[in-house]
């Protein structure tokens, strides 16, 4: 229970405060700026990793969490309760921000620029990449350890600043189901369900090819994940 009750924390903390900086930038005309943006989403990532990152693993991401049981690390019996965690944690967070600016019109949903298929790459592409650096800064299913938080958090500001302004780099379902959904911005949520699971599952065959055979054992039956 205190896994799932920091997987929904995690996950508040994220969409509150990354869509949170979306919202507050248009509202005040751009005074938070991309970059501020970009380095609202990368400093929460973080914050969160150090804060949870020992209780829960600090997935905060449901493509996160399929792929460390993709890649044998993690215990499929969790694999559903995190990833409702993490959907109650941003819907809560996606409400909160309804209540405090009931007339922003997406509440930071993730909307293509261009076409679909161009934001569906990218976000294949960039979840890729953050898998790739999750999957080997991390003991076991946890992302924990000095330099963890700082990987990461780091690589999510990076992608942010130079991705967001096309496809908004989520990376994440969770971040962008809640401000979908609350604010009714269903039409491209696709992109932002599929792409990420897709990157990171990849991300996983890529470990598979680079490390030893044991990095990332193919889960079976018969192949327990590593203890955390």
């Amino acid at each position: 229970m205190k896994k799932l009750l920091a997987e929904l924390i995690g996950t508040y903390a994220l969409v509150f405060c990354g869509t949170g900086a979306i919202v507050i930038n248009d509202i005040t005309n751009g005074s938070v700026s991309h970059v501020g943006i970009a380095v609202t989403f990368g400093l929460i990532v973080m914050a969160m990793i150090y804060a949870f990152g020992d209780i829960s693993g600090a997935h905060i991401n449901p493509a996160v969490t399929i792929a460390f049981w993709f890649s044998g690390r993690f215990s499929p019996k969790l694999v559903i309760p995190y990833i409702i965690a993490q959907l109650a944690g941003g819907l809560l967070a996606s409400l909160s921000l309804k209540l405090l600016f009931p007339i922003h019109e997406t509440l930071g949903a993730t909307l293509p620029v261009g076409t679909n298929m161009q934001s569906f790459v990218l976000e294949v592409i960039l979840t890729f990449f953050l898998m790739l650096v999750i999957i080997n800064v991390s003991t076991g299913s946890k992302e924990t350890g000095t330099m963890a938080g700082i990987a990461i958090g780091a690589v999510v500001l990076l992608e942010a600043m130079f991705a967001g302004p096309v496809s908004g780099a989520s990376m994440n379902p969770a971040r962008s189901i809640a401000p979908a959904l609350i604010s009714g911005n269903l039409q491209h949520l696709w992109v932002y369900l599929l792409a990420p699971v897709l990157g990171a599952s990849l991300a996983i065959l890529g470990c598979r090819g680079v490390k030893q055979k044991d990095c990332c054992p193919v889960p079976s039956p018969f192949c327990k994940p590593v203890k955390d």
